[in-house]
């Protein structure tokens, strides 16, 4: 009997870090720190500060998505949520609780701060508030219409951060379509598990095919931002990201399966693309 209780027990904490990593929605957190690394680089700040900007952006990312599962934690274990590591360790003899994920968001969100501010009094007040944002969107903003405010401020923030300054107006207004085109993408695979759970944001009130039209839209719309707000002779490859962006925007609400999701996301990434070539801070 203790024999089998200790291989119970060692198995919960083999689980545990694995469990524990994947609540912390691991791909998005690797994504938004490597766009802001890559943004202060862009920006020419110095070796040491990309690092801390890529470690104050990892810590913020971390908070936001641990807070987030531990958060939905009883809904998403009741609606039988398979893709959700709590939902999981609930099913799993207690493999990951709510309590030590929360304490994980809370350990992230203490580094955030310091990290942050490390970066620059400006820069770190302008990353603090897009995790402010993120945060009022997992505590509240993520079951209303208003799903979409806390990425466009926090994607439209990033800018101002890296470069610890004021960005041009088209850069933070891309980046902020580009938060918008983010959440309406991230969200379209898991529109059917949301609204079982009862999650509500715009997406899900929406449905799939104008969710995936807006996606489109506002990703598209970056990239005209970007292509035209400066005010000069557009670049041949400009152009072409700016025709494939259009084309995207008309072509992938009528197109079937995971197509919308994908060119989407192809769009998006020609908008960081563009960011990162051109610099955050060019006027």
């Amino acid at each position: 009997m203790s024999s089998g209780m200790d291989a119970a027990a060692a198995g919960r904490w083999i689980r545990r870090p694995a469990l524990l990593l994947a609540a912390c929605h691991p791909a998005a957190a690797a994504a938004v720190t490597a766009f802001a690394a890559g943004l202060a680089a862009a920006a020419g700040r110095s070796r040491g500060v990309v690092l801390l900007t890529a470690a104050a952006t990892a810590a913020g990312q971390l908070s936001i998505g641990w807070s987030n599962d531990c958060i939905d934690s009883a809904r998403d274990t009741a609606a039988g949520r398979a893709d959700k590591p709590l939902a999981r360790g609930a099913l799993t003899a207690g493999a990951l609780t709510p309590r030590a994920v929360g304490t994980a968001a809370a350990a992230a969100l203490a580094a955030a701060v310091p990290l942050s501010l490390a970066c620059g009094t400006r820069a770190g007040a302008a990353h603090l508030t897009g995790v402010a944002a993120g945060w009022a969107y997992n505590l509240r903003l993520k079951r209303t219409a208003a799903s979409w405010l806390p990425y466009a401020v926090a994607f439209g923030a990033l800018p101002a951060f890296a470069t610890a300054d004021v960005p041009p107006w088209w850069v933070t207004g891309a980046a902020a379509l580009l938060g918008c085109g983010a959440h309406f993408a991230n969200v379209l695979p898991d529109i059917p598990a949301d609204r079982a759970a009862g999650v509500l944001g715009l997406p899900q009130r929406l449905g799939r095919r104008p969710s995936a039209a807006v996606a489109a839209a506002a990703t598209s719309a970056a990239t005209a931002v970007l292509v035209l707000g400066p005010g000069r002779p557009v670049p041949p490859a400009e152009g072409v990201a700016l025709a494939v962006a259009v084309a995207t925007a008309l072509l992938a609400p009528i197109a079937p399966g995971r197509i919308p999701f994908l060119a989407t996301i192809a769009v998006a990434g020609l908008d960081v693309a563009l960011l990162l070539a051109r610099g955050p801070a060019a006027g």
